[in-house]
């Protein structure tokens, strides 16, 4: 076969020197036929003017010549100069010779030793040829360039130079006796300085590069002064060979002085020429330079303003990230900057800020602190545009951060574009991590090829979703996904406990309030990873069962143990159960202050005698360290029951009481290796419950039963598919509307449909995508049909109809037209007997003029919610965090007050949670997506966090990987005491694992003026305040056990009003008297009463029974915070949440079931029974 390569001979290179003169003469001796395509370019005059001027390489050797031959010539007229004697001249000898000392007069110049100079015959003939050369390449691009006008050629300045240049060498070609006059030579430098202009330019041009205008105006700027030194320095130099005669270093001594305006005098003209000069190079200089010095000063202030570049040097020596936003906030700008700069690894990182806007004022001065303005460069520029990329050195960065612009009016436009310029990214370099942050759902799918990506709707909806069967899911995710700062200080009891010293979260620890110190202390604990063979935690659990190691692990360390990963497998499984046997190359995941990297371990040997002398009690306990862990530890006789219990897991069954009388009940060990015949076989499919076989009351008389399966339809592209509970047919849209009656169902409010479960209320703006995450973490098949609760969604605008297609499918899914601003919608949708009330921040409100305002609509609201329906839980959602301290606002409360004052501490501490004290965060009813910001940051260190917290909050279900859920500590709960016990029954039993508890104490406060609507003198008020401060500070801790101690407001108001019947008066009769009127309509008329009465007269209006409406419950005397993995001695207590990750109920279905590939398509039409088991 012929090669066709060897057959086509290589074309020649255009644009060469011979192919000017040749042209395409090489190749008519070629049979074949040649066919060419130009503009213009045939002729000999378009060949030149592409070599010389168009093309740019060509051009650019042009160029470089000619700055060459001017530089050549300035050094050759510096050589003459140092090779020249005046007194030698042949024309000046017979003048010296007539003219004595004795005659000359001051007045007279000799004039011979300007015009005539002294030139070699070698050094005349380089003057010659430069000049030759110079002119003829001069007068060649001037017709090249000539486009008409021939004035226009001839009349500029580079044109005349070179004409006084070169023109007189040529004549003294054909006129020898002018071969020494004097020709200013020197001003070829202006020509050297005009060639090195363009010279860059072609530069740029040819590598295909912007040139920065700085580094341009710079160099003008210093080529105009050395030839305005250098002018001057010839000029005076060559005058005062008739004066001085000083030598070129004289001259320059003297121009460098003169400039400098500093002016010693001891070197000065003598002839009227040589100070005619340097008056005109004075002029010059003050015209010139200040020009310039204008130029670059604009070029200087523009460039910070934009930021300038990033050193290529520099990003190839250290290590940078980019973030790019649409608009940069201060808020924003520090959660990165103190987030990212947490860890201590990347404390040599730098930030590259890449922003289209101006940096704003706030911005500008913080980064003048010296902490960041050694660490942040700030870009002004876009990152669509290939050149400001290259400017950040994309391609040589660690990561890029992208971030939305959660403020915008039209979050769809934002993420557009975000969109774009993930993709310029990826498209720029291919190779940078991306760390993305959306806003819609339905945009994820767009950038699947981003490393990471944090989907704020769907985050916020699950994460609302959970906190209405998980209380305060927000602030547990809130505070594992943030960095502690915390300081280096030992942990006594747990110390011993332990023998490790570790790294705590001391923030609060000042505080006088028992709670504060246990919610901040905890509120260290992360998430954390290691590999098992490399961990002195779980190294000795190889072998052995994942509830084992996390018991053990707990047990002896501390630490909480809530998962591992595959070493060829990139799924992580949360708590994948007590089958799953720890290998030594998994990856576990734990829960602890720090990580083991940064712990001490010590021997607990040393330990153990002292403390066996003495009991040690510890903490919340109240019982000796080393009693509690021989009851962990013991062997259990009396086993307990580990049949499988409920999925809400409601209680701890009390062991039967066998045997010696009066004896602990004791807990059965967690074993090494499950053990088949002591797992729960059950399928949690069928809800353990009798609800599967005996339909509700509701379900029976609409005729509903329910089924698991996918559900059929999502609203987006993207959306994790979700095993829930589901509807065997759709509900007619007609059907879904709550407050409107139709042709299957004639019921108009939440009353009439009669549900057993309290209702989940969501009050939103529209009916987003975002809002189907919402619904299907309550639908999950996990949970319980017997405990789903109804959702009733109140939109400000009517849902659009694929968004009913999705909702459809799933039980007790309705929706209302209304708004949170008017109570009659509010009572028709069932307020008044809701478990929740989950208030979405409007995204017609998220901008404001003044960015703090954005809450202020929801604000209000959600504070007339709280004064109408005290008993209501309300989960609010907010733009910005830095509002939660006007949640369930009291203007006089005093612990709000000293709340606010422990706020401003953490925050000069530069705390990153510093409202994290603030009574409605630590309770979970106050929520930022702000806060989740975090999540992404992290992700650059943590790679893992993502992935987790999407586990935990039901976003993605993975195969084998359990889910979070919570138990209610009761009356029968209390036999297991300590928190220990419980992870042990918990492990033993049903293969839970216990990652924190959500605790409500007794606030003891005496009624505000929110309630109570008396005026008493400020003798009074200052002494309650007091009384009210005491009886706070004295409140019971969490060593409390009499947790049903809740007085009623009534209760105390009458409590109050006694105390003031039985002070002494000290007034005026007719003031006594009105106080004691007051005093007697105190429980009488409150203001919680007229509210009361507003609400039931509405409710009758509506022809609403009140019934449901409960006027006297407040949670206002109550607190509720969180503990992430306490320590093994904490007490429990009544009324404690603890929250649980459960093992995927899928890996107990016994293999003789049907497959779980079942779908819901397949059950449709079955039994119940079969319908739930796959």
């Amino acid at each position: 076969m012929v090669d066709l390569d060897s057959e086509v001979p290589p074309l020649p290179p255009r644009y060469r020197f011979r192919d000017l003169l040749l042209g395409d003469q090489g190749w008519q001796s070629d049979d074949r036929v040649q066919v060419e395509f130009y503009m213009n370019e045939n002729t000999f005059k378009e060949r030149l003017k592409l070599f010389f001027i168009k093309n740019q390489r060509s051009s650019l050797r042009i160029r470089l010549f000619n700055f060459s031959l001017k530089l050549l010539s300035c050094f050759l007229y510096i050589v003459r100069v140092l090779l020249d004697d005046p007194t030698q001249g042949l024309e000046c000898k017979e003048l010296n010779r007539s003219c004595s000392s004795q005659n000359y007069t001051p007045g007279t110049i000799d004039w011979s030793p300007i015009i005539w100079v002294n030139r070699s015959l070698p050094l005349w003939g380089l003057q010659v040829s430069v000049a030759v050369i110079s002119l003829f390449e001069t007068l060649l691009l001037s017709y090249l360039s000539y486009k008409g006008n021939i004035w226009e050629q001839i009349l500029r300045i580079p044109f005349l130079l070179e004409i006084i240049n070169a023109v007189p060498f040529i004549i003294t070609i054909f006129w020898p006796v002018l071969r020494n006059l004097f020709i200013p030579v020197f001003l070829n430098c202006w020509l050297a300085k005009h060639a090195l202009e363009n010279m860059i330019n072609d530069l740029h041009r040819a590598i295909q590069r912007t040139q920065s205008a700085m580094f341009n105006q710079v160099l003008i700027l210093i080529s105009t002064l050395l030839c305005l030194i250098f002018t001057c320095i010839c000029g005076i130099q060559h005058l005062e060979r008739a004066g001085n005669r000083l030598t070129l270093f004289d001259s320059l001594y003297f121009c460098i002085v003169t400039f400098s305006t500093v002016g010693f005098g001891d070197v000065t003209p003598k002839i009227w020429p040589s100070k005619l000069l340097v008056v005109i190079m004075i002029c010059v200089a003050l015209v010139v330079l200040p020009i310039q010095f204008e130029q670059l000063a604009y070029l200087w202030m523009e460039r910070q303003k934009s930021g300038g570049n990033y050193s290529r040097y520099r990003a190839q020596t250290e290590k940078h990230v980019v973030l790019c936003v649409s608009s940069l906030k201060i808020d924003l700008l520090m959660d990165f900057l103190n987030e990212f700069y947490a860890h201590p690894r990347l404390q040599d990182y730098y930030v590259v800020i890449l922003c289209p806007t101006e940096m704003d004022a706030q911005v500008r001065r913080v980064l003048q602190i010296p902490m960041w303005s050694q660490r942040v460069i700030y870009l002004q520029g876009s990152a669509l545009k290939d050149q400001d990329l290259l400017r950040a050195k994309m391609d040589n960065a660690e990561a890029c951060f992208i971030l939305s612009s959660r403020c915008e009016v039209d979050r769809t436009a934002a993420d557009h574009q975000t969109i774009l310029r993930a993709w310029a990214v990826k498209d720029f370099a291919p190779n940078c991590p991306l760390y993305v942050q959306i806003l819609k759902p339905e945009n994820k799918f767009h950038i699947k090829f981003a490393d990471h990506v944090v989907c704020e709707e769907e985050f916020k909806y699950a994460m609302l979703a959970l906190n209405c069967i998980c209380p305060a899911t927000s602030t547990l995710i809130t505070l594992l996904v943030h960095t502690s700062r915390g300081h280096t200080a030992p942990w006594e009891a747990f110390r011993q406990l332990t023998g490790t010293k570790q790294t705590l979260n001391r923030e609060s620890q000042q505080s006088p309030e028992q709670w504060q110190k246990m919610y901040g202390r905890c509120s260290g604990n992360e998430v954390y990873h290691i590999n098992l063979e490399e961990s002195t935690f779980f190294a000795e659990y190889e072998g052995k069962s994942f509830t084992y190691a996390s018991f053990h692990a707990h047990k002896k360390f501390g630490v909480c143990l809530i998962g591992v990963r595959k070493e060829d497998n990139k799924n992580i499984l949360l708590n994948p159960g007590p089958r799953y046997i720890m290998s030594s190359t998994d990856i576990c995941f734990y829960i602890n202050i720090t990580k083991e990297e940064n712990s001490a371990f010590k021997k607990q040997e040393k330990h153990r005698k002292n403390h066996e002398s003495k009991l040690s009690y510890h903490g919340a306990s109240r019982l000796p360290v080393h009693s509690i862990i021989a009851s962990m530890g013991t062997v259990a006789i009396d086993l307990q029951d580990t049949g499988c219990r409920g999925a809400s897991g409601a209680t701890l069954a009390l062991p039967a009481q066998g045997g010696r009388e009066g004896r602990r009940p004791s807990i059965a060990p967690v074993l090494e290796v499950a053990d088949s015949s002591s797992l729960p076989t059950c399928d949690l499919l069928s809800d353990q419950s009798e609800d599967e076989t005996t339909p509700s009351d509701e379900e029976g008389s609409a005729g509903f039963e329910y089924a698991k399966g996918y559900p059929p339809y999502s609203p987006y592209i993207g959306s994790s598919p979700t095993f829930c509970h589901l509807l065997h047919e759709k509900v007619p849209f007609c059907c879904l509307r709550l407050d409107k009656g139709c042709q299957h169902n004639y019921y108009e409010d939440a009353k009439a449909y009669g549900f057993k479960n309290k209702l989940i209320i969501v009050a939103a703006e529209t009916a987003g995508n975002g809002l189907y995450n919402f619904i299907v973490p309550l639908r999950a098949y996990y949970r319980p049909k017997k405990e789903l609760n109804p959702i009733v969604l109140l939109l400000d605008n009517p849902p659009d109809m694929h968004f009913l297609d999705a909702i459809c499918w799933f039980p007790m899914v309705y929706y209302m037209v209304g708004s949170i601003d008017n109570l009659d919608d509010l009572l028709r949708c069932g307020v008044t007997f809701a478990a929740n009330m989950v208030v979405v921040d409007k995204e017609s409100t998220m901008s404001a003029e003044e960015d703090y305002m954005a809450d202020a609509k929801t604000i209000v609201n959600v504070q007339t919610l709280f004064r109408l329906f005290s008993s209501l839980s309300i989960i609010t959602e907010l733009t910005h965090p830095a509002n939660m301290r006007f949640m369930q606002f009291r203007a006089k409360d005093c612990y709000s007050l000293a709340l606010s004052k422990l706020e401003k501490k953490e925050r000069e501490k530069g705390s990153n949670l510093a409202f994290m004290f603030r009574l409605p965060f630590a309770a979970g009813r106050v929520f930022s997506i702000s806060m989740l910001d975090t999540l992404l940051y992290q992700s650059f260190v943590k790679d893992y966090m993502i992935s987790i917290t999407r586990l935990l909050l039901g976003l993605d279900t993975t195969p084998g990987s359990g889910f979070l859920c919570s138990m209610k500590i009761t009356e029968e709960d209390l036999w297991i005491r300590t928190y220990a016990r419980l992870y042990q029954k918990l492990c033993s039993s049903t293969g839970d694992i216990p990652i924190g508890v959500y605790r409500t104490e007794s606030q003891k406060l005496t009624t505000s003026e929110s309630q109570i609507s008396i005026s008493v003198e400020d003798w009074e008020d200052t002494k309650d305040t007091k009384e009210q401060f005491s009886c706070r500070g004295n409140h019971r801790n969490s060593t409390s056990s009499d947790q049903s101690d809740h007085p009623l407001l009534r209760r105390k108001s009458m409590q109050w009003a006694r105390r003031l019947s039985r002070r002494a008066p000290r007034h005026s009769a007719k003031t006594a008297e009105k106080i004691n009127q007051q005093r007697m309509n105190l429980y009488r008329r409150s203001e919680r009463q007229e509210l009361a009465e507003l609400v039931k007269n509405r409710m009758k209006h509506l022809g609403l029974s009140p019934a449901g409406y409960d006027e006297m419950n407040d949670h206002q005397n109550t607190l509720s915070y969180i503990l992430i993995n306490p320590s093994p001695d904490t007490r429990l207590e009544l009324n404690d949440i603890v929250y649980l990750i459960r093992p995927d109920p899928l890996t107990y279905v016994p293999n003789a079931g049907p497959s779980r590939k079942n779908s819901f398509c397949n059950t449709v039409g079955q039994d119940t029974r079969e319908e739930t088991q796959l």
